[in-house]
């Protein structure tokens, strides 16, 4: 009979413990299907800021007319290399030719009436000698003829000069009807490559109130730049000088290089957005970059190797009440409080973020270690996303 009571007693102590183990068991397969969780990486983190641009010359010149009139003819088309002094177009240049000959005649005129006014000048001037010199001889003239004289002289010298102010007028216009003439040539101000024209053979252009684009030069295609809009949250953390990486879609499986040459001032807003333009130097030996194709720049900016990588949706998790009841966690500015879920039970863990890049973060201290389980999310709403054993526990 004792015998047979060790026997019974044992057996009962066994089912007591296998219902406890049930138990926990339970809660804790409870608990996993509550959370959600990510678990904690070593690996290499590489901070970067992203940003979209568009390639461009170095030197790019709007080419336009500064007369109005008919294209006549055009001798450069896109993509045409020009020198510069070249001739690109010629506007009809039948009217201002006959204007320049209307000036000319005009000159002309001025010149005659400028000889005339002076061979009267002359006149007037013995006029006045003689009668000065018989006014001087007894008074043989009388003072008012001898005034008259004396005014017919200056009035003609005065004519002479008005006429030398007409010739010089008649001879600026004729350098104005020159110039516009010479207008009508419109000629290539750099070497270059054409890589818009907008006028065709035949087009009146109208240079009345601006002057019109005709044609765009990229002065050399073999280096080119990107200006790119990189938000004012991120702007702090670029520098000249920095290598930079950047894809277009025209060549989606290639990386490209450049290197930040400046970060200009100038602050542009766009819907209450705040944006810098960063300009990148790049090379384009081969020519494959166009002028206008928008680039994806990566600007890698930090980078370590063999850190602790918290998800950044741990950082973010908020745990629900019944979890967040306890005495509150106190930190820096740089730590976090994140959910560690060990053994089935949510425990809070605080740590110190360093680099991120945007979808992981280094924990650079707390107690944490490779392969641990954050919770990033709760699968349930309300009390019943803990589970009656834990918060028993809690």
């Amino acid at each position: 009979m004792r015998r047979r009571s060790i026997w019974i007693g044992g057996i009962l102590l066994v089912a007591v413990a296998l219902v406890a183990a049930l138990g926990r068991g339970g809660a804790r397969k409870e608990a996993d299907s509550l959370y959600q969780t990510a678990r904690v990486e070593s690996g290499r983190i590489v901070a970067r800021v992203t940003a979209s641009g568009t390639l461009s010359a170095l030197v790019t010149v709007q080419v336009g007319s500064q007369v109005s009139g008919r294209i006549q003819a055009l001798h450069a088309d896109f993509n045409s290399s020009v020198h510069k002094g070249e001739i690109l177009a010629t506007i009809d240049p039948q009217i201002f030719q006959a204007s320049v000959e209307q000036a000319r005649a005009n000159l002309a005129a001025a010149d005659g009436n400028l000889a005339r006014a002076r061979a009267q000048a002359l006149d007037a001037a013995r006029q006045y000698e003689r009668a000065k010199a018989l006014s001087e001889q007894e008074r043989l003239i009388a003072q008012a003829d001898l005034d008259t004289a004396e005014a017919g002289a200056r009035a003609a010298e005065a004519q002479v000069q008005a006429m030398q102010g007409a010739v010089e007028q008649a001879r600026a216009s004729l350098h104005e009807a020159e110039i516009n003439l010479g207008y009508t040539r419109i000629v290539s101000p750099i070497d270059g490559i054409v890589i818009s024209r907008s006028v065709d053979v035949g087009q009146t252009v109208a240079a009345s109130l601006a002057a019109p684009t005709l044609f765009s030069i990229a002065q050399d295609l073999k280096k080119m730049q990107v200006d790119t809009d990189v938000a004012e949250a991120d702007v702090g953390k670029l520098r000249p000088g920095m290598q930079t990486t950047f894809s277009v879609d025209a060549y989606p499986a290639e990386r490209f290089h450049g290197i930040v040459r400046q970060i200009r001032n100038a602050p542009q807003s766009l819907q209450n957005v705040v944006t810098y333009d960063t300009v990148i130097d790049v090379e384009n030996p081969d020519l494959r970059l166009k002028p206008g194709m928008t680039a994806n720049v990566t600007f890698v900016y930090a980078e370590k190797d063999g850190v602790l990588k918290v998800p950044n949706a741990a950082l973010r998790f908020r745990p629900p009440k019944e979890l967040a009841a306890g005495p509150p966690v106190r930190g820096g500015p740089d730590q976090r409080t994140v959910w560690l879920l060990r053994d089935g039970r949510p425990l809070p863990v605080v740590i110190r973020v360093g680099l991120s890049d945007g979808s992981v973060s280094e924990a650079v201290d707390g107690d944490l270690k490779a392969g641990d389980a954050l919770i990033v999310e709760t699968t349930g709403q309300g009390s019943s996303s803990v589970p009656a054993a834990f918060r028993r526990g809690l």
